[in-house]
Protein backbone atom coordinates (compact mmCIF):
# COMPACT_ATOMS: atom_id res chain seq x y z
CA UNK A 1 0.00 0.00 0.00
CA UNK A 2 2.81 2.43 0.87
CA UNK A 3 4.59 1.85 -2.46
CA UNK A 4 1.32 2.44 -4.30
CA UNK A 5 0.85 5.81 -2.54
CA UNK A 6 4.43 6.81 -3.35
CA UNK A 7 3.94 5.96 -7.05
CA UNK A 8 0.61 7.80 -7.12
CA UNK A 9 2.24 10.93 -5.62
CA UNK A 10 5.08 10.80 -8.17
CA UNK A 11 2.64 10.37 -11.07
CA UNK A 12 0.45 13.25 -9.91
CA UNK A 13 3.34 15.66 -9.33
CA UNK A 14 4.75 15.03 -12.82
CA UNK A 15 1.56 16.32 -14.44
CA UNK A 16 2.27 19.84 -13.24
CA UNK A 17 5.27 21.92 -14.30
CA UNK A 18 8.17 22.03 -11.84
CA UNK A 19 9.39 25.58 -11.33
CA UNK A 20 12.42 26.79 -9.41
CA UNK A 21 12.91 30.22 -7.87
CA UNK A 22 13.54 33.52 -9.62
CA UNK A 23 11.63 32.69 -12.81
CA UNK A 24 10.38 35.69 -14.78
CA UNK A 25 7.58 34.89 -17.21
CA UNK A 26 6.23 37.36 -19.74
CA UNK A 27 2.64 37.74 -20.91
CA UNK A 28 0.83 35.00 -22.82
CA UNK A 29 3.44 32.30 -22.17
CA UNK A 30 2.18 28.75 -22.72
CA UNK A 31 3.87 25.99 -20.71
CA UNK A 32 3.08 22.36 -21.52
CA UNK A 33 2.61 19.39 -19.20
CA UNK A 34 5.47 17.91 -17.20
CA UNK A 35 7.80 20.83 -17.96
CA UNK A 36 10.70 21.51 -15.55
CA UNK A 37 12.08 25.04 -15.31
CA UNK A 38 15.02 25.47 -12.97
CA UNK A 39 16.18 28.66 -11.22
CA UNK A 40 16.58 32.19 -12.57
CA UNK A 41 15.07 31.70 -16.01
CA UNK A 42 13.60 34.54 -18.11
CA UNK A 43 10.82 33.62 -20.55
CA UNK A 44 9.66 36.32 -22.97
CA UNK A 45 6.13 37.23 -24.01
CA UNK A 46 4.27 34.85 -26.30
CA UNK A 47 6.68 31.93 -25.85
CA UNK A 48 5.37 28.34 -26.12
CA UNK A 49 7.09 25.49 -24.29
CA UNK A 50 6.15 21.94 -25.29
CA UNK A 51 5.30 19.05 -22.97
CA UNK A 52 8.15 17.35 -21.14
CA UNK A 53 10.73 20.05 -21.85
CA UNK A 54 13.47 20.71 -19.26
CA UNK A 55 15.02 24.19 -18.96
CA UNK A 56 18.16 24.59 -16.86
CA UNK A 57 19.10 27.48 -14.60
CA UNK A 58 20.09 30.93 -15.90
CA UNK A 59 18.46 30.45 -19.32
CA UNK A 60 17.24 33.50 -21.25
CA UNK A 61 14.40 32.77 -23.66
CA UNK A 62 13.26 35.68 -25.82
CA UNK A 63 9.80 36.68 -27.02
CA UNK A 64 7.69 34.51 -29.34
CA UNK A 65 10.01 31.51 -29.07
CA UNK A 66 8.66 28.02 -29.72
CA UNK A 67 10.25 25.09 -27.88
CA UNK A 68 9.00 21.69 -29.01
CA UNK A 69 8.17 18.71 -26.83
CA UNK A 70 10.83 16.94 -24.76
CA UNK A 71 13.59 19.48 -25.37
CA UNK A 72 16.53 19.69 -22.95
CA UNK A 73 17.92 23.21 -22.65
CA UNK A 74 20.83 23.22 -20.21
CA UNK A 75 22.16 26.09 -18.05
CA UNK A 76 23.29 29.49 -19.33
CA UNK A 77 21.69 29.20 -22.78
CA UNK A 78 20.38 32.23 -24.69
CA UNK A 79 17.54 31.69 -27.16
CA UNK A 80 16.77 34.96 -28.96
CA UNK A 81 13.35 36.32 -29.95
CA UNK A 82 11.49 34.29 -32.55
CA UNK A 83 13.63 31.12 -32.48
CA UNK A 84 11.88 27.84 -33.23
CA UNK A 85 13.05 24.50 -31.83
CA UNK A 86 11.49 21.22 -32.91
CA UNK A 87 10.77 18.29 -30.63
CA UNK A 88 13.58 16.48 -28.78
CA UNK A 89 16.21 19.20 -29.27
CA UNK A 90 19.20 19.18 -26.92
CA UNK A 91 21.23 22.34 -26.23
CA UNK A 92 24.28 22.04 -23.95
CA UNK A 93 25.37 24.82 -21.55
CA UNK A 94 26.60 28.26 -22.59
CA UNK A 95 25.21 28.19 -26.12
CA UNK A 96 23.57 31.12 -27.94
CA UNK A 97 21.02 31.24 -30.73
CA UNK A 98 21.23 34.74 -32.25
CA UNK A 99 18.62 36.55 -34.35
CA UNK A 100 20.01 39.95 -35.43
CA UNK A 101 22.42 39.80 -38.37
CA UNK A 102 23.14 43.55 -38.31
CA UNK A 103 22.64 44.77 -34.72
CA UNK A 104 20.73 46.75 -33.82
CA UNK A 105 18.03 46.38 -36.46
CA UNK A 106 14.31 45.84 -36.51
CA UNK A 107 14.58 42.88 -38.89
CA UNK A 108 15.10 39.64 -37.00
CA UNK A 109 16.12 36.38 -38.68
CA UNK A 110 16.07 33.81 -35.88
CA UNK A 111 17.58 30.36 -36.38
CA UNK A 112 15.44 27.23 -36.71
CA UNK A 113 16.56 24.09 -34.93
CA UNK A 114 14.75 21.06 -36.33
CA UNK A 115 13.58 18.00 -34.39
CA UNK A 116 16.16 15.78 -32.74
CA UNK A 117 19.11 18.13 -33.27
CA UNK A 118 21.86 18.23 -30.62
CA UNK A 119 23.94 21.34 -29.99
CA UNK A 120 27.13 21.04 -27.94
CA UNK A 121 28.32 23.39 -25.22
CA UNK A 122 29.55 26.90 -25.99
CA UNK A 123 28.07 26.93 -29.48
CA UNK A 124 26.99 30.11 -31.27
CA UNK A 125 24.39 29.79 -34.01
CA UNK A 126 24.19 32.90 -36.16
CA UNK A 127 20.94 34.48 -37.39
CA UNK A 128 18.98 32.88 -40.21
CA UNK A 129 20.59 29.44 -39.82
CA UNK A 130 18.66 26.17 -40.00
CA UNK A 131 20.07 23.20 -38.13
CA UNK A 132 18.51 20.16 -39.77
CA UNK A 133 16.70 17.23 -38.23
CA UNK A 134 18.95 15.01 -36.07
CA UNK A 135 22.01 17.13 -36.89
CA UNK A 136 24.80 17.45 -34.31
CA UNK A 137 26.84 20.61 -33.68
CA UNK A 138 30.14 20.00 -31.86
CA UNK A 139 30.96 22.00 -28.73
CA UNK A 140 32.60 25.40 -29.23
CA UNK A 141 31.43 25.71 -32.84
CA UNK A 142 30.27 28.87 -34.59
CA UNK A 143 27.56 27.94 -37.09
CA UNK A 144 27.60 30.33 -40.06
CA UNK A 145 25.81 28.14 -42.65
CA UNK A 146 22.80 25.82 -42.63
CA UNK A 147 23.45 22.32 -41.30
CA UNK A 148 21.95 19.46 -43.30
CA UNK A 149 19.88 16.80 -41.53
CA UNK A 150 21.81 13.89 -39.97
CA UNK A 151 25.11 15.73 -40.37
CA UNK A 152 27.75 16.45 -37.73
CA UNK A 153 29.52 19.81 -37.89
CA UNK A 154 32.26 21.28 -35.72
CA UNK A 155 34.73 24.15 -35.69
CA UNK A 156 34.91 27.88 -36.20
CA UNK A 157 33.36 28.25 -38.66
CA UNK A 158 31.51 24.93 -38.35
CA UNK A 159 32.19 22.45 -41.16
CA UNK A 160 30.96 18.94 -41.83
CA UNK A 161 33.14 16.43 -39.99
CA UNK A 162 31.09 13.22 -40.33
CA UNK A 163 27.65 11.73 -40.86
CA UNK A 164 25.23 11.01 -38.04
CA UNK A 165 25.79 7.29 -38.68
CA UNK A 166 29.55 7.70 -38.17
CA UNK A 167 28.96 9.80 -35.04
CA UNK A 168 26.62 7.23 -33.51
CA UNK A 169 29.14 4.42 -34.20
CA UNK A 170 31.91 6.42 -32.48
CA UNK A 171 29.59 7.22 -29.59
CA UNK A 172 28.62 3.56 -29.11
CA UNK A 173 32.30 2.49 -29.18
CA UNK A 174 33.19 5.16 -26.61
CA UNK A 175 30.32 4.18 -24.30
CA UNK A 176 31.15 0.46 -24.59
CA UNK A 177 34.81 1.15 -23.72
CA UNK A 178 33.66 2.99 -20.61
CA UNK A 179 30.94 0.45 -19.80
CA UNK A 180 28.18 3.04 -19.95
CA UNK A 181 24.68 1.85 -20.85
Amino acid sequence: MLNYLKLELERTSMQNPKKGTGIITGANVEIGKEVSIWNYVVIGDGTKIGDGTVIGSFVDIGKNVVLGKNCNIQAHVTISNGCVLGDNVFIAPNSSLLNDKYPKSNFMTPPIIEAGAAIGGGVTILPGITVGEKAVVGGGSVVTKDVSPKTVVAGCPAKVVMTLEQFEAKRETFLAQHKVK
